[in-house]
């Protein structure tokens, strides 16, 4: 069963250990069957969820790593 095919209601969500126990900005990972990832936002657990490939997740981690999104505005 590839990453798409994962039912993410099924699966173990973990927020980031640097994320407050009451509230904020916070993110949500989950490994999904066949090495991928899913991603949501804490505060909308029933919202959108982004499934990346094993590929995609490394090439995410690393752009995090380096600081490829610090530029980047809302």
């Amino acid at each position: 069963m590839g990453a798409e095919m994962d039912d993410v209601n099924n699966v173990t969500w973990v927020k980031s250990s640097y994320s407050a126990d009451h509230g904020g900005n916070c993110v949500e990972l989950a490994v999904l069957s066949g090495s991928g990832m899913a991603v949501r936002d804490s505060k909308r657990p029933h919202g959108p969820v982004l499934r990346l490939s094993a590929a995609e997740w490394d090439v995410f981690r690393q752009g995090v790593k380096t600081g490829a999104f610090d530029d980047m505005t809302a």
